[in-house]
């Protein structure tokens, strides 16, 4: 969808004016143009000077914008931080696709790029294997609970603010090995941080095993999880223990490729 289509697709009741102007006060912002002046903010976008005055005005005080040398404007670095968390999650799923292909490749099964949510973790990209049993119900945009499944529960496990925040809450039942007591949970947590890796045993879905690893960023901050899922029988045994050692040591050095 472009953005002419995503435009024309919204409702003009729910438009806020005020915010579509600040965003084009914004625009005019570039790197051959880092300062402003209230004249050229004018020019730029067709308001006058006392809407383009008060736009500018409250995006000083939210901290977006600060004055430059003499009566210029010029951006802080608050847009530079929101975007740089779009660009790492671009710049995450291209480091990413070289180890899910591979790991799909290698056995068979469906692996997993999932990154941390509000509700969940987000299935952001997954690369399917030649199995021809495969796992249907988990997709790119599937948000999974964080008590559940490989993925979402080395989340968890590795960031103790989810940990507050999510055994703070009655946690639902999916299957009869869901975990859902906080402190056997919690034990289960302790052990994938002190392992470096889940494995996932039928505690979302019937049927389904999986094994999944933390990647890491350059502030040592998890970023996401890279898991491989299939059918539970495939993750036993030796073959369970080459799955293990395979997506921890990718998980690992896409870690590395973010700066960790």
């Amino acid at each position: 969808m472009t953005g002419d289509q995503g435009t024309a697709a919204v409702d003009p009741k729910n438009l806020v004016v005020s915010v579509l102007k600040a965003c084009q006060l914004m625009e005019c912002f570039t790197r051959e143009k880092p300062t402003l002046t209230l004249t050229d903010l004018t020019a730029a976008t067709g308001m006058n000077k006392t809407t383009v005055h008060r736009l500018a005005s409250t995006l000083i005080r939210a901290g977006w914008l600060t004055r430059g040398d003499g009566a210029t404007y010029r951006l802080t670095m608050r847009p530079f931080r929101v975007g740089a968390v779009a660009l790492a999650e671009l710049s995450l799923r291209d480091e990413a696709v070289p180890f899910l292909r591979g790991l799909a490749d290698r056995f068979g099964d469906t692996a997993y790029l999932m990154i941390p949510g509000q509700e969940g973790a987000v299935c952001v990209d997954m690369v399917q294997g030649n199995n021809p049993v495969r796992v249907n119900t988990v997709g790119v945009g599937t948000v999974l609970p964080y008590h559940t499944a490989a993925g979402p529960v080395v989340m968890l496990a590795f960031s103790e603010e989810l940990r507050d925040r999510w055994l703070a809450r009655t946690l639902d039942q999916y299957t009869s090995n869901t975990m859902v007591d906080a402190q056997t949970l919690t034990d289960r947590l302790d052990k994938v941080v002190r392992d470096g890796y889940a494995i996932s045993e039928e505690d979302y879905l019937y049927g389904v095993g999986a094994v999944a690893a933390p990647v890491f960023d350059a502030q040592s901050e998890i970023a996401a999880t890279l898991s491989l899922g299939g059918v539970n029988d495939g993750f036993r045994g030796s073959r369970l223990l080459e799955i293990i050692e395979a997506v921890t040591s990718s998980a690992r050095e896409l870690s590395t490729r973010l700066g960790h």
